[in-house]
């Protein structure tokens, strides 16, 4: 099916300038397809991924396999050994792949990184009590500097593990978040009156891989970076330092996306990327109204994080999905949310949900106009 045209401050090609340059060597060609891509027309590559039988996994919700993994996990000792496992399980694998897991984390640990944070935390922020969950194997969770240096590393290493079929994990990365980019330009050119996006917020920035390939996919909109974790931002300011200037410099802001301070209607586009799958459904409900709020009519909504209908996760094994439980808190809350309705009760309408790579589905949806 063919598009509208593009639109204005979309770039023409949105796979290869949307990979930030680090010391790494990255693949600067245009991925291949793979087999599930027609070389005609690559939209075809969305929504075409094999979805799973079931609504989301025996191993979520309050079915008796969950009930099982969660009173395991539930059980201190238990629990610890899982931690160390989980740990050690995600850096083998991602240096199996050649990803430099300790090589790029402490690049981070070693640089000058620590010098940003003063600039950027704010003392008066609230922590909300959800956050200070052990995340990832990480006792502080998102809350550590540890956390922050390894998590590129492990963006790149789940990218690898979702696209296997990929020459490498850089070509992983490109095709995923390439996919996720041309799914958000669809739904906007569908259904957006405008065609321009001046300010693009990324709720749950991270350290800044979205938001990057957003500014790159939007270069004359104003980007913008939120995140609750100081060491996070400090982490995606340093690493945007490195980089050539932009004609548009990303902001990265301190803040709790679920009451986040900024003035209503001032975005355009809003993401939040791989963030829902670890907050409880209180947070997720008051993440959609908080994005509702701040949507220009006519704006564009995109949430990406875990399909529950995805059939990679559906076929986890058992150890491997209660490993996934174990650094995840909230899965089971995420998994049992009803999505299309939160976004629905938020006011948003046009919701479209669709995969983009065989684990994550990318959900849009417009708040009217």
């Amino acid at each position: 099916m063919a598009l509208s045209p593009p639109l204005t401050n979309f770039s023409a090609n949105g796979i290869g300038n949307a990979i930030p340059t680090t010391r790494r060597r990255l693949t600067t060609r245009r991925p291949r397809l793979l087999p599930h891509m027609a070389a005609s027309d690559s939209s075809s590559s969305l929504g075409s991924f094999e979805q799973g039988r079931l609504e989301r996994p025996k191993w979520a919700g309050h079915t008796p396999l969950s009930r099982l993994v969660s009173a395991l996990i539930s059980f201190k000792p238990f629990y610890s050994i899982l931690k160390l496992v989980a740990r050690h399980v995600l850096i083998s694998t991602a240096e199996k792949n050649n990803i430099p897991w300790r090589e790029m984390t402490k690049e981070i640990l070693v640089s000058d990184v620590y010098r940003e944070l003063e600039s950027i935390q704010d003392h008066s922020i609230v922590y909300p009590d959800h956050f200070f969950n052990p995340f990832h194997a990480y006792n502080e969770g998102n809350l550590s500097w540890l956390a922050a240096a390894e998590a590129e590393a492990a963006t790149l290493s789940m990218m690898r593990r979702t696209i296997p079929d990929a020459s490498s994990a850089d070509e992983a990365n490109q095709i995923a978040r390439a996919n996720w980019l041309q799914a958000i330009e669809q739904h906007h050119l569908q259904y957006s009156e405008t065609s321009i996006i001046r300010d693009i917020l990324d709720i749950g920035c991270s350290v800044g891989e979205s938001t990057r390939h957003l500014a790159d996919k939007f270069p004359t909109a104003k980007v913008t970076g939120l995140d609750l974790s100081p060491y996070f931002l400090a982490v995606a300011q340093h690493k945007e330092r490195k980089r050539v200037p932009r004609k548009n410099s990303i902001s990265w802001i301190h803040a709790n996306g679920e009451n986040t301070g900024l003035p209503s209607d001032s975005f355009d586009l809003i993401s939040i990327a791989f963030v829902l799958h670890e907050c409880p459904e209180r947070a997720i409900v008051n993440l959609v109204r908080e994005a509702f709020r701040l949507l220009r009519p006519g704006g564009s909504l995109a949430l990406t994080d875990i399909s529950p209908k995805s059939k990679m996760i559906e076929e986890l094994s058992p150890v491997l999905f209660t490993l996934l439980k174990s650094t995840e808190p909230f899965l089971d809350e995420y998994y049992l949310t009803d999505m299309e309705g939160t976004l629905r009760e938020a006011g948003f309408v046009n919701t479209k949900s669709i995969l983009t790579d065989p684990r994550h589905m990318t959900m849009t949806a417009t708040v009217p106009q």
